[in-house]
């Protein structure tokens, strides 16, 4: 577990870097999953990830990016990122919003590194969020239902080992 939680460190200064390198870390967290579960390398991938619950790299920056705008929101982040987001309800001309939704703050030539690119893509990955987990009381639950979320909604079709092997023999 110690290589996933490697990985998961600052996963959220990933955002816009290239598919290729995501697909790298993609490979150490399937190496990672393959021994845990003791699994031959020929075996296929997805339901061992399916039955460890993990999300893909992918979901995981998602997650991340999630986490800190709800902490920003609740106040449980630093001043200097909490400072940075704002609640669309509270912009004058946006009262007709959703409560729940973030204004998307503008940005001078931001590079990946600054903070005002890291509150951006926090913003947008919150605003594509359902409105029943941005309402979460609390922050164990909206961990809980961001991963629930994001584990149901991730692009790859997850299979149990017993529906994969039941699959491959219908073959």
């Amino acid at each position: 577990m110690l290589v996933v939680s490697k990985v998961d460190y600052c996963n959220s200064v990933l955002a816009g870097v290239f598919t290729h390198l995501l697909d790298r870390l993609q490979s150490v967290l399937n190496i990672v999953s393959r021994l845990i579960s003791s699994a031959r390398r020929s075996e296929h991938i997805s339901p061992l990830v399916h039955e460890l619950q993990w999300l893909r790299v992918p979901e995981r920056i998602r997650f991340r990016r999630c986490v800190l705008a709800f902490r920003c929101l609740h106040g449980r982040a630093p001043s200097y990122l909490a400072g940075s987001l704002q609640r669309a309800a509270d912009v004058g001309g946006l009262r007709h919003l959703r409560s729940a939704s973030l204004v998307v703050p503008s940005t001078h030539r931001s590079t990946l590194a600054t903070a005002p690119f890291r509150c951006v893509v926090a913003v947008r990955a919150w605003n594509k969020l359902p409105p029943t987990i941005k309402t979460s009381p609390s922050l164990l639950t909206f961990r809980t239902e961001l991963k629930i979320f994001l584990f149901n909604s991730s692009s790859m079709t997850f299979l149990t080992s017993v529906q994969w092997k039941e699959a491959m023999h219908e073959q």
